[in-house]
């Protein structure tokens, strides 16, 4: 029996490496296939049962020098988590799944409202998870999915209405609340059969009347609040709940007074305090629901790319259904004006697509049968039928969806002092507001002045400023890299990038289109320059090498006439002969044509002028008569001068790398103002140069295609790749680029640079707001001759500290990149 394994191989450092084990592994009796993919380490192997065991596998890996283990049963999910109010909840979520049997990782993130959870599926089942976070007090929601999205958006829409709905009653009822409290101390009108002196109870009883519906509005502080004291992980709502019942009760007990004849008791009641706080909060938390919403707008718009339905064929009929049920192998119609709804290729038809939701290129671009369609573009114009290839989360939009998905929920490591802080934020603000009250007690006031500093305390205190802080400016940031096209892998690729001090560029398909291109004609000997290119290119057609590809790619897009060739013979290495219209052509170095007689003598300086710029030239001889000179290039691309510069204003150094001669090289690096040349590097030893680099003390970023390049983008602290949405793009790179415009490095940086700038912001402010707030709350004013501070006013400062961390995340929505002539969009 034929047995399919996934191994994964540690210790590779090249392609070199993995061709290695490989080879090692295919000695093996029985090994049907071998292959070791270096970008995801990992050997696919294909053997027979009997013939061969998994030990023996390892073994012959062992000895080619790397180690081979098996994959555990790794599992991944993220859970949408309900009933998170502040960063108290996220650390209990993760303390309570974390003490499970096989968790290898899991990261809350309070602004997503998810969990990302990594474990051993043999030793945890996903229910077990769920259960775990049921018992610390929260709900886990249904799995994302494509189908989920609009569930889960409603349901958020959902929540903000009932925020919404339970503020409104909140307000409707302690405005009043606060006029009947506050009035006769103010010289306001009330109702004659409310005056406090006069009729003491019924003042009481109706502000017990109004107070009752607020509460019942906030009752979510108070079932939530609780059951988080009660297992040992209070949050946000605890310390709402403990406040605001401490005045009620308070309150409550000088009713009571009041009824025993003791009508004093009515300059103390609170009831308009708790009233009013927690009407601030649901205030607080209408807005705060809103502006979440705004951060995640970019997945929305990435996810609403997709169409809902798509044409198949089956048989001779066609049939329309959701794309969620299309197959790998389903022939799928695209009409004018449509979206593609999958990745695949075309069968038959032709038109144009734009690819420009992929690429950013706005010129929609030609296909016909055997090209490639990418799911959620355009089909402009013309009919197209295709075969599906990549469906549901193989999909290009669904793996870059996942990957920004991914960078959303993921953690800088900017972060991790605000997640210490959090976890022991409101046990310590729980000790102060008590040691404070009694503090004030001992210092011979009464019990209304140390309730007041109790419930200001407790008020003022907001955690979820801080667990708001990070996510909610990578959230935004990750979102907009992802609109123009630079998708961050994780919280940390995001945050390391603005440390970044050096740039080293892959010279081939990178600086350069990747492909030679005709640059220059010299004719010479009265041969016009459309002459020689018209004969050169019609002795080239024979061709495979890529010069001659070039040469003859020159005259078609210029409209030189092509003629038949005869008798074609190349010489590796020398050149190549063909007869045109009865002339013989030859092309080829110097050597070449003097060897047939030919003196090419007159085309030496301009071929070392050539050669001086990065080119290479070819001697052109008809009939035995030098004709002149063709001159190909690997051209720099329109946008590496203009990212070099940005790069240079941003206090970058750039650096090439190059297996090209260091004449080629700095030919190359002129023309684009590079400061470093690495020139005849072998695709093997380039992660060698970037660790020297490192070795003196560089931030080395590297930016290459991802395929070659794989190692020094896996060896750089972070590894750009440009212009592909390939696999081992994603796998290798810690940023990819989706498009081939070099301004997006820069843009990259740029954006890097001002998404910390704005988490250092939101942590100076959150940090700042509770280590200033709370002393005050504590009366530290009053004990030097200052104000006391209301508790009201506590809640209001508390509520709008949420608030303007999340406005101030939003700001990164007004981010340009850098744009096409290299300046700010």
């Amino acid at each position: 029996m034929i047995r399919a394994l996934q191994l994964s191989i540690r210790g590779m450092t090249c392609a070199a490496c993995a061709q290695a084990s490989e080879r090692a592994v295919k000695k093996l009796p029985g090994i049907e296939e071998a292959a070791v993919n270096f970008a995801t380490e990992r050997l696919l192997v294909k053997f027979e049962d009997g013939k061969l065991s998994i030990e023996e596998i390892k073994k012959a890996v062992e000895k080619a020098g790397y180690e081979a283990v098996e994959d555990s049963l790794a599992k991944e999910a993220t859970i949408p988590v309900g009933g998170m109010t502040c960063a108290a909840c996220a650390k209990a979520i993760e303390r309570a799944v974390g003490k499970l049997p096989g968790v290898e990782s899991v990261a809350v993130n309070l602004a997503t409202e998810r969990a990302q959870v990594r474990w051993d599926g043999a030793l945890l089942r996903l229910s077990e998870i769920k259960e775990a976070i049921r018992s610390a007090g929260y709900e886990p929601l249904a799995l994302d999915s494509g189908a989920k999205v609009d569930e889960h958006q409603k349901a958020k829409e959902r929540e903000t209405r009932l925020l919404w709905t339970n503020f409104a009653v909140s307000a409707f009822f302690s405005l009043p609340l606060l006029y009947v409290a506050m009035g006769a101390m103010l010289g306001l009108p009330i109702p004659a059969g409310l005056a406090p002196m006069q009729y003491p109870l019924s003042y009481a009883l109706f502000q017990i009347a109004l107070v009752a519906p607020v509460l019942a509005a906030g009752r979510r502080f108070y079932s939530v609040g609780f059951k988080a004291i009660l297992r040992g992980g209070p949050n946000m709502d605890s310390l709402i709940a403990m406040g605001t019942t401490a005045a009620v009760a308070y309150s409550l007990f000088s009713v009571y007074r009041i009824t025993q004849g003791d009508f004093a008791q009515v300059d103390h009641l609170y009831f308009e305090t708790a009233g009013v706080i927690i009407t601030l909060i649901l205030l607080g938390k209408s807005l705060e629901s809103v502006t979440k919403g705004r951060t995640s707008e970019s997945i929305k718009k990435l996810m609403a790319l997709s169409p809902k339905t798509a044409t198949i064929l089956r048989g001779d009929a066609e049939l329309e259904i959701p794309v969620e049920e299309v197959e790998v192998g389903d022939l799928v119609r695209v009409r004018p004006g449509e979206k593609i709804p999958v990745d695949g290729e075309v069968v038959s038809g032709a038109g144009a697509v734009d690819e420009s939701m992929l690429t950013g290129e706005s010129l929609p671009v030609d296909k016909a049968a055997g090209d490639k369609v990418v799911g959620a573009s355009v089909n402009k114009n013309g009919a197209l039928l295709f075969r599906a290839e990549r469906v549901g989360a193989e999909t290009a939009l669904s793996r870059i969806v996942k990957l920004v998905e991914d960078a959303q929920g993921s953690k800088a490591p900017i972060a991790r002092m605000a997640d210490v802080v959090s976890g022991w934020f409101v046990p310590i603000v729980f000790g102060l507001a008590v040691a404070a009250a009694l503090a004030w007690a001992l210092a011979g006031h009464d019990a209304a002045f140390s309730l007041t500093v109790f419930v200001a305390v407790l008020t003022i205190a907001c955690p979820c400023a801080l667990g708001l802080a990070t996510p909610t400016a990578i959230m935004v940031g990750t979102g907009k890299g992802a609109e123009h096209g630079v998708l961050f892998k994780s919280g940390a690729a995001l945050e390391t990038a603005h440390r970044v001090d050096m740039v080293v560029f892959d010279k081939t398909g990178t600086l350069t289109r990747g492909r030679p291109e005709l640059t220059d004609l010299a004719p010479s000997g009265g041969f016009s320059a459309g002459d020689l290119l018209s004969l050169a290119a019609s002795a080239e057609r024979g061709s495979e090498h890529p010069l001659g590809e070039a040469i003859v790619r020159a005259a078609e897009a210029r409209g030189a006439a092509i003629l038949p060739a005869e008798d074609f013979a190349a010489l590796p290495g020398q050149g190549i002969k063909a007869k045109v219209g009865g002339r013989l052509v030859l092309i080829g170095n110097p050597r070449f044509l003097a060897a047939r007689g030919v003196d090419a003598a007159a085309g030496v300086p301009e071929a070392e002028r050539l050669s001086g710029q990065g080119k290479t030239p070819m001697f052109v001889a008809v009939d035995g008569a030098f004709a002149g000179l063709v001159a190909v290039a690997d051209v720099v691309k329109e946008s590496s001068a203009a990212a070099v510069a940005a790069l240079h204003a941003m206090g970058v150094e750039v650096a090439m790398i190059t297996g090209d001669s260091g004449r080629t090289a700095a030919a190359i690096a002129a023309q684009v103002c590079i400061d470093r040349v690495l020139a005849e590097v072998l695709p093997q030893d380039k992660a060698a140069e970037v660790k020297k680099l490192q070795a003196e003390g560089r931030k080395v970023a590297m930016v290459g295609d991802g395929i070659n390049d794989a190692p020094a983008l896996a060896q750089a602290d972070v590894g750009v790749a440009v212009g592909s949405g390939t696999d081992v793009a994603m796998e290798s790179a810690d940023i990819v680029l989706m498009r081939s415009d070099l301004l997006d490095v820069p843009t990259a940086f740029k954006l890097s640079k001002s998404v910390i700038r704005n988490i250092k912001q939101n942590l100076f402010w959150a940090f700042g707001y509770n280590v200033l707030g709370i002393p005050v709350a504590a009366g530290l004013l009053y004990a030097f001759g200052g104000p006391l501070l209301n508790p009201i006013i506590a809640a209001a400062a508390m509520s709008m500290s949420s608030v303007s961390v999340l406005t101030n995340a939003l700001r990164l929505k007004r981010f340009k990149p850098y744009g096409a002539q290299g300046a700010k969009a």
